[in-house]
């Protein structure tokens, strides 16, 4: 079997089990920040899955860089997997944790053909909003003159902040809060402007096929036509051919005999006397 073949098949069987182990990863990153009261046993088991999650990615990241025909393609291509992978040992934050398995999931799943671009786009959004207002809540919470204190504030922000709002009822105060806000910014952007683009594109298809219809009936219109105008002079040609081949037979009739003639004929035929 062809190498190429061997990574495509190693990637259509770990994209499921990964899949899991994001959401995992999301509800131990969320634990924490939902409920900061939990017990330090709980803080260091959500903390170990966060970096098993990790761990899990690069794993797969280094499998399917082995199974790749041309490795250093591979990696000028994958560049952005590459990078996910080896940010979070550069500087282990729980921040960077959640920009790497973001990516990574990101680029595992378009790799999926099944997956339409509205079902990427409405999961890009929901996993943008909750993995924003977590964060900023976590960055945004015990700043001196943070106001967003609770998620349901991290969550109203993070929604005004996606659509280009911004209300400024609530806004990060801390530099890296300032830093999470541009990216949402920058994303729900990208996200609106792609969400525009496929509708659209649908409209254009959609007129584009409804174009297409039309013209092919008329051109069934316009080759019944066509038929139409071939059997009238046929039926034409028919009929002009009929009539002289019936005219000698009109001629060879005899002529009807009139009244003198009959008696001319009856006085050859009687005796004399």
């Amino acid at each position: 079997m062809k190498e190429p073949s061997r990574r495509l098949l190693w990637e259509r069987r770990t994209q499921t089990p990964l899949l899991v182990l994001a959401v995992a990863f999301a509800v131990a990153y969320a634990v924490p920040i939902v409920a900061p009261d939990a017990s330090a046993r709980v803080h260091s088991a959500c903390t170990y899955v966060e970096w098993a999650v990790w761990g899990a990615f690069a794993v797969d990241y280094l499998v399917r860089l082995a199974l790749s025909a041309d490795r250093r393609r591979f990696v000028r291509t994958h560049w952005l997997d590459l990078a996910a992978v080896v940010l979070p040992l550069v500087q282990p934050l729980r921040l960077l944790r959640l920009v790497a398995t973001l990516v990574l999931v990101g680029r595992r799943a378009r790799m999926a053909p099944q997956i339409q671009l509205t079902t990427y786009v409405a999961g890009a959004v929901v996993g943008l909003l909750m993995f924003g207002s977590l964060a900023v809540l976590s960055v945004e919470r015990d700043a001196p003159e943070g106001n967003i204190k609770n998620l349901g504030d991290a969550v109203w922000w993070s929604f005004t902040t996606m659509t280009t709002v911004g209300y400024g009822d609530h806004s990060p105060t801390t530099g890296l809060g300032r830093f999470l806000a541009v990216g949402l910014m920058l994303s729900g952007i990208a996200l609106l402007g792609v969400v525009t683009a496929n509708i659209a594109a649908w409209f254009i298809s959609r007129f584009e096929r409804d174009d297409q219809a039309e013209r092919l009936q008329l051109a069934l219109i316009r080759e019944l036509q066509a038929e139409v105008r071939a059997l009238r002079g046929e039926v034409s040609r028919l009929g002009g051919a009929a009539e002289p081949a019936a005219a000698p037979a009109a001629t060879a009739l005899p002529a009807a005999a009139g009244p003198g003639d009959l008696a001319a004929q009856r006085g050859a035929t009687s005796p004399t006397p």
